[in-house]
């Protein structure tokens, strides 16, 4: 929209001529300042927000069309919220929360996103690494992100529990842990109410179907939305 200043000299200037022959040139430039605005304030609203979805198999879609992965899903449910806004699929199956930080800078590029979800470490807890190690990396994740201006949504895993109890009171508080020191949301268990029903799985009983996939978009839509906030058209429609 044209700014006060803009209309301030607009008025002015009319003031100034009076009823003279400028007056119709004025007005043509005052509406060629409100076109030119008017269309870059359009340009702006419908500038995608870019998520990175940054994970591992969980993320990619193991064993499922790429429409049918956590993503693409996403992306759907938030456009049908009227979000203009672009999903990037950086999950890889059989990622480790050490895997995940070494790509973490190639995976940025040369332009980082908006936000981004994170979503590791379910393989750091199959395998029994070191819980520590495990914080240690997706510590180094979120500050890297952090640093790069992208806000983030950390998604949480808890450990098997035929693992033992010692492994996952290491293991399970990694995630509260680094939404307290980052200030940041925390969705707690990426796999919430997908885990122990087989309906919701493969035939593995560990990775979700396109049915499993729907059930976690659910769950995490409302803090996703929280992250980045409204759709462009009602925060403009919104009251101060």
């Amino acid at each position: 929209m044209l700014s006060q200043s803009g209309v301030r000299l607009i008025m002015k200037s009319w003031s100034l001529i009076g009823t003279g022959w400028y007056r119709p040139v004025l007005w043509a430039y005052g509406l060629v300042i409100l076109i030119v605005n008017f269309t870059a304030h359009s340009a702006m609203a419908a500038t995608p927000l870019h998520i990175l979805a940054f994970g591992d198999s969980l993320t990619a879609g193991y064993m499922l069309p790429a429409a049918d992965a956590f993503p693409a899903k996403l992306e759907q449910a938030l456009r049908a919220k009227g979000y203009a806004v672009e999903i990037v699929n950086a999950g890889v199956s059989g990622d480790t929360t050490s895997g995940g930080r070494a790509r973490l800078e190639w995976t940025l590029g040369s332009g980082a996103p908006d936000f981004a979800i994170v979503e590791l470490g379910a393989n750091d807890a199959l395998r029994g690494i070191d819980p520590a190690l495990a914080y240690a990396n997706l510590d180094a994740i979120l500050d890297t992100l952090r640093q790069h201006g992208v806000k983030t949504l950390l998604a949480g895993m808890v450990a098997p529990r035929n693992l033992g109890a010692d492994y996952a009171a290491a293991f399970d508080p990694i995630y509260p842990r680094l939404k307290q020191k980052y200030g940041i949301p925390l969705y707690p268990f990426f796999l919430e109410g997908v885990t122990l029903h087989p309906e919701l799985t493969l035939a593995d009983g560990l990775h979700p179907n396109p049915q499993g996939v729907d059930v976690i978009v659910r769950g995490i839509l409302p803090q996703v939305v929280q992250l980045i906030g409204p759709p462009p058209a009602k925060a403009a429609g919104a009251k101060p």
